[in-house]
């Protein structure tokens, strides 16, 4: 059999691996499938840009329900300390930002970036109606929908649809076992891995048997474990239908093609790729720093997406938020202290976010319940640094069923950074104009 490894999405298009070599185990929809992407491949799915040089935008995702208000602290407001009488954080204990607001004290890293003009913190984001469901909230923040409405794409995947045509599959890139639902799109695009050195096409000279690699393409369950960390097809969600009506088993268009293109691409860029900076020895920094490992070695990639866990804090919340606070603002401050060092930290921007807030009112457990609105983050050298939306109002009367009020849109942060950072328009990925807000300084 020969060597399957390639270096073109149109190579692997006209290899006889699947078409030709396996005809006698592949089912006739799956070689018409084949012959329907032989014919569009001299086109639109071609590399077009490289990316290289332009913004990118890496996503941290605080999974869970962050509490805004002990992360951008209060401190002098008495409806804060009478609704937190033993979770509220002491006024003497936050670094301060305003006369009325501070961070967490653990966040010395975000304290130091707001300091420098790196960060801006705009308050009291949330959508109208909040669903307190974690399912059901984070859909709506991974889709942008409205919420009443259920949308099967999500807002990258129809930035990615819309503006990055032609680009280079690893054009968005999931740190993880599975693309997020906000990558899901028309086309699908993008890839999720976890250890570069075992990213890799599955079949790609591992079996001598024809089947066997048509196996591991469509059942990862039989391939070897070490194999499967994110290179599997079914690791990447969304359907496509080509031009001739063919279901493409949901990913059959891109994945089994870009799949052997980006894994030899990614894992030699972060064997050769040195960081710069000293990272603590937790998960989401070790992800950080493989985002930085891939912005170094020239990756196209525009989007990055990480994830951090354990924000749902229904009891002891202030050992436990605390604690995943403190690993955050670590976390980024070494991964914008290595893209400094590489001369990379300008096309950077780092926007984080929450599927809600949490309740104004402590509970009986010493931890709060799910909210409403919260804080987010948005830093970058670039970044207009500072706050930005006013601070919510914490008197009873004001409240609605106990949250706090949000007072911008979290499709208006999308829009700013689709708008203003990814230099796209927002209205074909969001549907409908919404305010932006003046983040770029």
């Amino acid at each position: 059999m020969n060597n399957p490894l390639l270096t073109t999405r149109r190579d692997f298009l006209r290899t006889t691996l699947l078409g030709g070599a396996l005809s006698w185990t592949v089912p006739s929809f799956v070689a018409q499938t084949f012959t329907a992407l032989h014919a569009q491949a001299d086109g639109a799915l071609t590399q077009v840009a490289t990316g290289k040089d332009s913004p990118i935008l890496v996503l941290i995702q605080l999974a869970g329900g962050n509490d805004g208000l002990n992360t951008v602290v209060p401190y002098t407001n008495d409806f804060y300390y009478k609704a937190r009488p033993t979770i509220g954080i002491p006024a003497n204990q936050v670094l301060k930002l305003s006369d009325t607001l501070g961070l967490n004290s653990t966040m010395a890293g975000f304290k130091s970036l707001f300091d420098a003009g790196h960060l801006s913190i705009v308050n009291g984001v949330g959508y109208p109606n909040p669903n307190r469901s974690h399912f059901r909230s984070t859909e709506i923040w991974q889709t942008a929908s409205d919420e009443d409405k259920y949308l099967t794409d999500g807002w990258l995947g129809r930035y990615f649809d819309n503006a990055c045509q032609g680009c280079d599959p690893t054009v968005g890139i999931n740190i993880g076992p599975r693309l997020p639902q906000a990558f899901s799109s028309h086309a699908p695009t993008g890839i999720s891995l976890e250890n570069p050195d075992s990213y890799r096409f599955m079949g790609a000279g591992q079996h001598d048997d024809e089947e066997m690699v048509y196996r591991s393409m469509y059942n990862p369950d039989d391939a070897s474990p070490s194999a499967n960390t994110g290179a599997s097809v079914s690791m990447v969600s969304g359907t496509v239908t080509l031009q001739n009506g063919q279901s493409a088993l949901d990913f059959l268009e891109r994945t089994s093609m870009d799949a052997q293109v980006s894994s030899d691409k990614i894992r030699a860029i972060a064997g050769k790729a040195k960081n710069n900076s000293r990272y603590p020895g937790t998960g989401l920094a070790r992800n950080l720093q493989l985002v930085a490992k891939l912005i170094a070695g020239g990756l196209p990639t525009r989007v990055f997406y990480v994830s951090q866990g354990g924000y749902d804090t229904h009891t002891g919340q202030r050992g436990a938020q605390d604690g995943r606070l403190k690993e955050l603002a670590d976390a980024v401050k070494a991964f914008t202290d290595d893209l400094t060092a590489m001369g990379a930290f300008d096309r950077v921007m780092i926007m984080t976010f929450s599927e809600f807030g949490r309740r104004v009112t402590e509970n009986g457990s010493r931890g709060t319940d799910h909210g409403a609105a919260a804080p987010m983050f948005l830093i970058g050298p670039k970044m207009k640094a500072g706050l930005l939306g006013a601070e919510p109002s914490l008197a009873p009367s004001d409240l609605q069923d106990g949250d706090i009020k949000f007072g911008t849109d979290f499709r208006s942060v999308y829009a700013s950074i689709l708008q203003s950072w990814l230099q796209t328009n927002s209205v074909p990925i969001l549907g409908r104009q919404f305010t932006t807000l003046p983040i770029m300084a």
